[in-house]
């Protein structure tokens, strides 16, 4: 008002700024229109040019997480930070409504206390649909390990829940975490307890006793005694198991979920009002020593043999005798040994390997299998002249639509002129 009362006194802007103490563009501004009172000016929103693309993710996968959908736009050039992002989808009103989701909320929880290095919490995913080149059938397993104190996690993909597959995922969810708690948390899953009443299996004792552990089972129907285990699989199966595209090997889709795990460490946390890191409060935590070796159980998987006499385990691939493409033979291999046997259904070894690391894609192949292979190909091979398949078709003459000789008569056969 100042200002427009100046002006119409003849004031210049420049006397009208050092009048009010205001900025000459400001005076100019708010005279020409360009600013209203009480009307701040609003800087460009960074969310627009990303908000089409928000709708169609959500309006695809309702239950998107915004951290999954975050990292998403941050990759395509979103500039802002997550508050900003998620106060933006709650502004526009990107995610659809869910009521059943909205149906749960408000419910009583607890906090359970866990003193650093007593626990470590296990648990089985099942991830519903896997890309077809896993073999797996309609399940992928994840077993997830997450120490309940730090809360720090790691999880390994398994081809199956049986007990050497457990065994196996679970030395490698351990020597991941850098150690063991001194005990280990279960629910009531066959391979490792009797469901009905608790009671460890004496397989799984042993191996309990083999790692220097105690085995706690969780009391039926009490899901939420394994919490910080449970929030794990959720964050796994939402920030990592939505977006792993089918092209994926199991290689490389473990390495994803690593490569999650290691950045959930990041979380803040606060403790007796310090704020640190699920990473530095699990460094802090006493860990138990894990022995050298994983524990001796025997591994068996059943594969099919290749064309070319070769066996797939474990992301490498591994040679056989000729004449069995298409036969089922079972891989076995104990855990901590260096090689494995591959036998055929009537249990009659035929190969004995080195093991290559896992994921390494290797040829491992036996140099008598290879001299077999190749004379057996070779004798398939034939001295006959093949035929030949780039000759130039040689044209034939057109056949008439008359028999031959209809036009020629003889002469006594000929019609008399005029008759």
């Amino acid at each position: 008002m100042d200002a427009h009362a100046l002006r119409r006194q003849g004031w210049t802007i420049s006397a009208i700024a050092r009048h009010l103490g205001r900025d000459r563009k400001t005076i100019r501004a708010y005279l020409n229109g360009e600013r209203v009172p009480q009307q701040r000016r609003q800087a460009p929103d960074a969310f627009v040019p990303f908000l089409d693309y928000c709708r169609q993710r959500l309006a695809d996968d309702p239950h998107l997480w915004a951290s999954t959908l975050f990292d998403e736009v941050v990759q395509l050039g979103y500039a802002g930070a997550y508050s900003t992002f998620t106060r933006a989808l709650r502004r526009y009103e990107v995610r659809p409504h869910c009521e059943p989701c909205h149906a749960s909320q408000g419910r009583d929880r607890a906090v359970i206390e866990h003193p650093p290095g007593e626990e470590i919490q296990f648990d089985w995913i099942e991830l519903p649909d896997p890309p077809a080149a896993w073999g797996v059938g309609a399940n992928a397993h994840l077993l997830v390990g997450a120490l309940a104190h730090s809360g720090r996690w790691r999880a390994v993909l398994a081809e199956s829940e049986d007990f050497p597959h457990l065994v196996q995922a679970l030395d490698a969810v351990l020597r991941k975490l850098g150690g063991t708690a001194r005990k280990w948390r279960f629910d009531r899953m066959a391979t490792v307890c009797y469901p009905s009443s608790g009671q460890v299996t004496p397989a799984f004792a042993g191996v309990a006793k083999f790692y220097g552990v105690q085995v706690a089972i969780c009391p039926p129907r009490r899901g939420n005694r394994k919490g910080v285990v449970e929030k794990a699989n959720h964050s796994a199966a939402q920030r990592w198991w939505r977006t792993v595209p089918d092209a994926l090997t199991v290689e490389q889709a473990q390495s994803g979920v690593d490569k999650l795990a290691v950045r959930m460490d990041e979380r803040r946390r606060s403790v007796d009002g310090v704020k640190v890191t699920v990473a530095e409060l699990a460094d802090a935590e006493p860990m138990l020593v894990l022995p050298a070796l994983p524990f001796p159980a025997e591994l068996e998987v059943v594969r099919t043999v290749s064309p070319q006499a070769l066996v797939s385990f474990e992301g490498n691939r591994y040679s056989v005798p000729p004449g069995m493409p298409g036969a089922q033979v079972t891989v076995r291999h104990r855990l901590g040994e260096d090689y494995l046997h591959i036998v055929t259904a009537g249990r009659a070894v035929v190969a004995r390997h080195e093991l290559a690391p896992r994921g390494a894609g290797r040829k491992v192949r036996d140099s008598g299998h290879v001299i077999a292979l190749e004379r057996a190909v070779l004798a398939q091979v034939s001295d006959r002249a093949p035929c030949k398949t780039k000759t130039r078709g040689r044209s034939r003459p057109r056949p008439s639509r008359r028999p031959s000789g209809c036009g020629d008569r003889p002469p006594e056969l000929a019609r008399p002129s005029g008759s």
